[in-house]
């Protein structure tokens, strides 16, 4: 019984960090529509740490969350991303993560 109730549980956890991460989307777009620095910054911030706390509670490690991140930016700048080539933003995502 008690192992039903925590596989119930769980899996009501990830539904609800699923709900989250298309709330703070949905925020994040009002932000950029309405220009609010702050409120883009803060929409951002949450998508990433509901994204991380997902992945956790999927099984997957940060540190494993941010090889997979630091494995794609390398693979995009590798491949002549177009964002690599005109502003450089490939890069500069790698070198924050590895600085971290």
């Amino acid at each position: 019984m008690e192992r039903d109730v925590d596989l119930a549980k769980r899996a009501k956890i990830i539904e609800w960090l699923k709900t989250e991460i298309v709330d703070h989307m949905a925020h994040l777009l009002k932000a950029i529509w309405e220009g609010s620095s702050h409120k883009i910054t803060d929409a951002l911030a949450s998508l990433v740490a509901s994204s991380y706390i997902l992945g956790r509670r999927l099984g997957i490690s940060l540190r494993s969350l941010d090889e997979a991140v630091l494995d794609k930016m390398k693979k995009h700048r590798q491949e002549g991303h177009q964002l690599e080539e005109w502003y450089g933003d490939i890069s500069a995502l790698e070198e924050h993560l590895r600085k971290r």
